[in-house]
């Protein structure tokens, strides 16, 4: 995939540099405070046209790492699916709905309640607009609940998954998330690789 072509290349790398720093800085969410955001240039390139939004960083996963979708058997499974299409994290740009692990008082991983996701739809938006994708595809239904905080769908995984939508003006590609509960429970391997080659066809269509 060839990556877009900026005249406006290193401002746009300034802007995601400041938005970066004041994720690092933020303390909207009392419960994470002492975590750190995951948003860098580790996350892709500012010029990707397809982006991924997964839930937030999972503890042993890119909240160690500091790379969504790394380090866990989700980072696993997501790399497999992105190479069943012949996809590079190079040519993407991956973020979270939450951009901190939110953790339960055991330390173990858990689902971002509505206000933490206010809380960074903000930083959200701004990634969005920013990279400018004319893909999006999410992952799991908090990243499709989160999408809904800055501009309203109706959208499901049940009745959307895997199926093309318009999302504000963007191309829009719902999937189930690559977490190994949910291939056990939602989504098992056979269905997801299927899933992905709608990624692969809107690729096409669209980039």
């Amino acid at each position: 995939m060839v990556l877009k072509i900026d005249p406006n290349l290193n401002r746009r790398k300034n802007r995601f540099q400041e938005l970066t720093a004041e994720a690092a800085a933020c303390v909207r969410c009392v419960s994470m405070c002492g975590l750190a955001a995951v948003l860098s240039e580790l996350n892709g390139p500012v010029t990707a046209r397809v982006m991924f939004i997964g839930e937030a960083p999972g503890r042993k996963g890119a909240d160690r790492t500091r790379i969504p979708f790394s380090g866990d058997q989700s980072g696993k499974n997501f790399d497999r699916f992105l190479a069943s299409i012949g996809l590079n994290r190079s040519d993407i740009f991956i973020t979270s709905a939450a951009l901190c692990n939110p953790q339960a008082p055991s330390g173990a991983n858990r689902r971002p309640t509505t206000q933490e996701l206010r809380n960074c739809s903000d930083f959200l938006r701004r990634t969005i607009e920013l990279v400018d994708p004319r893909l999006i595809v999410t992952l799991g239904g908090v990243a499709l609940e989160a999408l809904k905080l800055i501009h309203y769908h109706e959208f499901s995984l049940s009745q959307d998954g895997a199926r093309v939508r318009n999302w504000n003006d963007r191309t829009l590609v719902p999937l189930y998330h690559p977490s190994p509960q949910v291939l056990i429970t939602s989504r098992n391997e056979k269905a997801q690789l299927r899933d992905y080659k709608v990624v692969a066809r809107a690729i096409k269509e669209v980039v």
